[in-house]
């Protein structure tokens, strides 16, 4: 395929009604480039603002990646989008590697010849905040959790989040309006500070 056929078939199957979703989860290869020129940056920026570091940011894109081709017939275009699940694999993906980092600097600590590993410190109010706050975005329903993600942690735009969940701008900012109100109520009876 030459470099203008891409292009031609980059900016009409990459549109939310084009057909990439079905190609890629049949296992035609020529998707899975397409989906990684549509959506590896935004896999990229979310484990990039996770992890830090530039190298477990392209460590976790391409596990990403290989995970969804791999795991390609689990993906229902029923349940959600494309751009979507891929956010999902990469939100595992990123916890992973976290949890990888919490294991090698234990590891560490005790090579470097600690007797024993400290327990953590007891957390503050505001790391018990935070983890309040993420399980009420969890109790939020699949799509309006997504955007909330996007918006918040991934720090996308509304027209950023609609071009990649392939919604109406408008349903992506009803989705955000009515997730914070539900948040807000549901964060005011158990106490936290916002």
């Amino acid at each position: 395929m030459q470099a203008d056929e891409w292009i031609t078939v980059i900016s009409v199957d990459s549109e939310p009604g084009g057909d990439v979703a079905g190609a890629f989860s049949w296992g035609d290869p020529d998707a899975l480039a397409l989906v990684y020129a549509r959506f590896g940056a935004l896999v990229y920026s979310i484990a990039l603002r996770s992890l830090g570091a530039r190298s477990d940011a392209e460590d976790v894109t391409q596990q990403v990646f290989v995970s969804a081709w791999r795991s390609r017939d689990s993906f229902d275009p029923a349940r959600g989008t494309l751009g979507g699940w891929l956010v999902t694999i990469t939100r595992n993906k990123v916890a992973d590697a976290l949890r990888e980092r919490q294991r090698d600097s234990r590891v560490l600590l005790q090579a470097a010849g600690s007797t024993a590993v400290q327990a953590p410190e007891a957390p503050s109010d505001q790391v018990i905040d935070r983890i309040v706050l993420t399980d009420e975005l969890a109790q939020l329903p699949e799509p309006q959790r997504l955007v909330m993600v996007l918006a918040f942690y991934s720090d996308l735009t509304h027209e950023q989040i609609a071009q990649v969940l392939g919604m109406p701008l408008g349903t992506v900012k009803s989705h955000i309006r009515r997730s914070l109100q539900r948040l807000r109520t549901r964060l005011e009876a158990t106490g936290v500070a916002y």
